[in-house]
This record gives structure tokens, C-alpha cells and sequence, in this order.
């Protein structure tokens, strides 16, 4: 049978699904500052973001949390799967911080003082880079084994 997690991916599947479900949880349950707050720093860097509600805005970025953390948490999706998923999100956080003055000094993407929360995003970036670079994440079992 195909696992479509391998041990070498267990630690960074756990850690990272179980910080983003963590955060997916505690926004859905933000009050209105926090969720005026989320909104208004996305969509300082996204301004489509500034067109819907910010109750609706931390309503759909929670789910979209929790749905990550579910998938990267479950054994049952494929690493390359939860890997891509990671790399999506992963690169809209790290275009945030990149896009938000303050969080970063100029000319450079080393974190200010603000910006440190911020810059655990690039980890996130680099472990799901790191699940779609595995090429065991892509491999298929054989059919010829599989029909024995």
C-alpha cells in the first residue's frame, strides 16, 4: 500500500499543521478588533481584501487555516498535496510582510523589531518548498507490484 506520508515528513507535517490549525481556531473566534486588525494590515498589502467585510475577511482566512492545518495534520493527504497547499498560503504571508512597511528593513528582508512575528512565514515558505522539492512526495507505487 502506498503511505502517502513518509517518516522524514512526520516533524515538520506536525509542527506546522498543528501551529496553523491553532491559529485557523483562534480566528475563528477573533473578536472585531482582531478581526478590523487582520483586515486592515492584508489589505494594506492586498487591496482586493479591502473591498469584503473584516468580519467575513478573518471568517474565510480562519477556515482556510484550519482546512491547512486539517490537511497537513492528516496522514492521509500526500505530502506533495499538503506541500503545495503550504506553499500557497505560505507565500501569501511572506508577500504580506514584504509588501508591509515597518515589518522589514528597507532594502533588505531581514525583520525590524515589528516585523519579527511576521518573519516565521519564510520558514513556512521553505518547509513547503521542501515538500514539493521531495521527489518521494511525487513518487506512485508501481502497478506492476500492486497487482501481485
Amino acid at each position: 500500500m502506498y503511505a502517502p506520508m513518509r517518516p522524514h515528513h512526520i516533524a515538520p507535517r506536525l509542527t506546522t499543521g498543528a501551529f496553523i490549525l491553532h491559529s485557523g481556531l483562534q480566528h475563528l473566534h477573533a473578536d472585531e478588533r482582531t478581526g478590523q486588525g487582520l483586515h486592515s494590515m492584508t489589505a494594506g498589502a492586498y487591496p482586493l481584501v479591502g473591498r469584503m467585510s473584516p468580519h467575513r475577511f478573518t471568517r474565510l482566512l480562519a477556515c482556510a487555516e484550519v482546512a491547512l492545518g486539517a490537511a497537513l495534520l492528516s496522514p492521509m493527504v500526500p505530502t506533495a498535496l499538503a506541500g503545495a497547499a503550504l506553499t500557497t498560503f505560505a507565500s501569501g504571508l511572506v508577500g504580506l510582510y514584504l509588501r508591509t512597511p515597518g515589518l522589514h528593513q528597507k532594502g533588505s528582508p531581514l525583520p525590524t523589531e515589528e516585523g519579527i512575528p511576521l518573519a516565521k512565514d519564510f520558514w513556512l515558505l521553505g518547509i513547503g518548498l521542501g515538500f514539493l522539492c521531495d521527489r518521494q512526495a511525487w513518487t506512485r507505487p508501481c502497478l506492476a507490484v500492486c497487482r501481485k
